[in-house]
């Protein structure tokens, strides 16, 4: 690990998590270069869905590579493009009776966030956006002004400018409902919130703790928004591609975002980022907002491939299966273990078991990594541990990873370490 502590930024993270040096990589396993076996319930932070080197997108890669056929093309159109769009609009869109224009941003999530962000400024003439509590959009400067975690945000990034933070559902408590007093303070003149050009939000807050709003509360935002002329912007980018059981993670709700946001898993692995708008939203002169990697032909080709694992509901239904696996494990365990006051929450495939004690999800992390399992962490402060399997790990490992998950809190358990507890209490 020389090289890296010698070379590479002190920025590095994850590698501190997870100090091996990996080789290979296939469906929910990873594998160090002396061929230790690792299971994943980090996917990637939510990029590998479709877990490491999925055969069919593998294989078409490998095919367009070897055909000479085009990598880089800016936003030039290209055969790779086209048969995305076509099988985006048949497999996504057009069963589920959605009616959007697709923008190509930069690479990553934080360029679509921008790019939501800079059309819903230019549409409504309005220049605030509302965000929320524990919401996690990205880190660009714009991105970084909705992203309320503030281990990230510093006075000298300037990120405060045209934003306000509202509570997300159940952040004041079962009790208080955050939809009407985001009405209160948009009605009053007086309030100091200035009426937004649009609000962002994500259905599940992955990095915020696997914060899950109801159903309720997200048609109650959808027709808030109706009421005030609000653009609504649903943050899909790690809860979408499937992580909740549906392709996107609002259809439960049945609600119709003004703008989605895609990235992570939608290329397969590799990079890939597209904003989703309403056609009549699609205001933008050509050229005027522009990205050289807006056209990342190889990611076109794995989330094409990709995008075939929709066509029906199998694998939705599967995440739906496992999500009743996993939830069931970690209620098993918060049983055995009354003391520690654990809380359970998630959907689909998205999980968080919250030990409500700093840096305790670092701890079990710590404990599983040392057991050969990757799984990270959310929350501010680390508390809960995050369950992010690949939505097609094999039964047995999903398994066998949970079996880790209880061994590790017993493990810490007997090492005397619940006294933590007593102190915070």
């Amino acid at each position: 690990m020389r090289i890296f502590e010698q070379v590479e930024s002190q920025v590095r993270g994850y590698v501190r998590s997870f100090p091996a040096i990996f080789d290979k990589a296939e469906g929910a396993l990873l594998f160090d270069e002396h061929g230790n076996r690792y299971l994943d319930f980090f996917a990637g932070a939510g990029t590998l869905n479709y877990g490491h080197n999925h055969p069919l997108i593998t294989e078409a890669l490998i095919e367009y590579l070897k055909d000479s056929r085009i990598v880089h093309g800016l936003d030039k159109a290209t055969s790779a493009k086209r048969d995305f769009l076509q099988t985006f609009v048949n497999t996504i869109l057009e069963p589920r009776n959605m009616e959007y224009k697709i923008q190509f941003t930069g690479p990553t999530g934080t360029n679509a966030v921008e790019t939501a962000m800079k059309l819903a400024r230019l549409v409504k003439q309005r220049s605030n956006i509302i965000a929320f509590t524990n919401g996690y959009h990205g880190l660009t400067m714009g991105s970084l002004s909705v992203t309320g975690n503030s281990f990230y945000r510093d006075e000298s990034y300037g990120v405060r400018a045209n934003t306000d933070f509202m509570p997300f559902d159940g952040y004041m408590g079962d009790d208080f409902d955050t939809i009407e007093y985001l009405r209160k303070v948009l009605s009053d003149q007086s309030s100091g919130i200035d009426l937004p050009a649009a609000v962002i939000v994500e259905t599940i807050q992955g990095e915020g703790g696997i914060n899950v709003a109801s159903v309720e509360w997200l048609q109650s935002l959808e027709k808030l928004c109706r009421d005030f002329d609000i653009l609504l912007i649903i943050d899909d980018i790690q809860m979408g591609n499937g992580r909740t059981g549906r392709f996107f993670s609002f259809e439960e709700a049945g609600i119709r975002p003004d703008m989605i946001t895609l990235s992570k898993s939608l290329g397969g692995g590799l990079p890939f980022s597209i904003l989703l708008m309403r056609p009549e939203l699609d205001q933008w002169q050509p050229g005027e907002h522009t990205g050289t990697f807006r056209g990342n032909n190889l990611a076109f080709v794995a989330a094409e491939k990709a995008l075939s694992l929709w066509e029906d509901d199998r694998l939705g239904q599967q995440v739906r299966e496992y999500g009743d696996i996993i939830e069931k494990a970690l209620n098993e365990i918060v049983e055995e273990h009354p003391e520690m006051d654990l809380e359970v929450r998630g959907r689909g495939m998205a999980w968080g078991l919250d030990f409500k004690v700093p840096e305790m999800g670092s701890k079990i992390s710590e404990i599983a990594f040392g057991k050969n399992m990757i799984i990270e962490t959310a929350g501010a402060d680390s508390s809960i541990l995050k369950l992010l399997p690949p939505l097609i790990i094999d039964p047995d490992l999903l398994a066998e990873g949970l079996e880790i998950i209880k061994q590790c809190v017993r493990e810490f358990k007997e090492q005397n370490h619940t006294i933590i507890y007593q102190e915070a209490s």
